[in-house]
């Protein structure tokens, strides 16, 4: 019963975490104008996202442009593409993996074999925080070294936008439940291959060993 909620609880975080890796790729509010001058009454709000940029004009209307070139683009936002949706694909593979070794499931007869299906789905789900969580931090940390680089002017300095906080709680659910994950093998499962036992030999009348145990 443990390891079944243990289960259900780990796959319900790791879904979640998956579907928020999602949202944070799509979201265009990774980069995010900073309003560091005395003035902060401005015209307009500058979004930079993975795949489009967005300016905010200050009576709410909102123009989008896709970027035109992939290779035009800098170095973090290249990678955070690509591990983002790696880490999107390996979320869906391991939903798939779970979900087919899960106690509430038939797709698997043998116990054992359905708790290693159960605990490689985990370390999908880890692998996929992983891959989610360098690019995050490497574009925060982007972020922050330009921001205070007095060489850069005000007009380009950016703060860290509301996807890559998005982003950082997906990894700490995808983390947090395929350490769930791992840990719910069940207690009656601990090998594939039952233990046995030498038969006992009886002791005759005159205190020797039976012989029909001899061959």
């Amino acid at each position: 019963m443990l390891s079944a909620c243990l289960e259900f609880l780990g796959l319900g975080l790791c879904v979640l975490g998956s579907l928020l890796v999602m949202v944070a790729c799509g979201l265009p509010m990774w980069k995010v104008t900073a309003f560091i001058d005395s003035n902060i009454v401005v015209a307009q709000t500058i979004w930079d996202g993975l795949w489009m940029s967005c300016v905010v004009q200050s009576t709410g209307q909102m123009q989008c442009k896709i970027h035109d070139s992939v290779l035009a683009l800098s170095r973090d936002l290249q990678t955070a593409r690509a591990l983002t949706v790696v880490s999107a694909v390996l979320g869906v593979a391991a939903m798939s993996v779970t979900i087919a070794g899960a106690q509430c499931t038939n797709c698997i007869k043998d116990e054992s074999v359905k708790a290693k299906v159960v605990n490689a789905g985990g370390v999908i789900y880890i692998i996929s925080g992983l891959f989610v969580l360098v690019p995050l931090c490497w574009m925060a940390n982007s972020i922050i070294v330009d921001f205070h680089n007095p060489q850069v002017p005000s007009s380009k300095k950016r703060e860290i936008g509301a996807a890559i906080y998005i982003g950082w709680a997906a990894t700490a659910l995808l983390l947090l439940g395929g350490t769930l994950l791992c840990c719910s093998c069940p207690q009656g499962v601990t090998g594939s291959y039952p233990i046995k036992y030498a038969p006992t030999k009886t002791i005759t009348v005159n205190g020797e060993f039976d012989k029909k145990h001899y061959v």
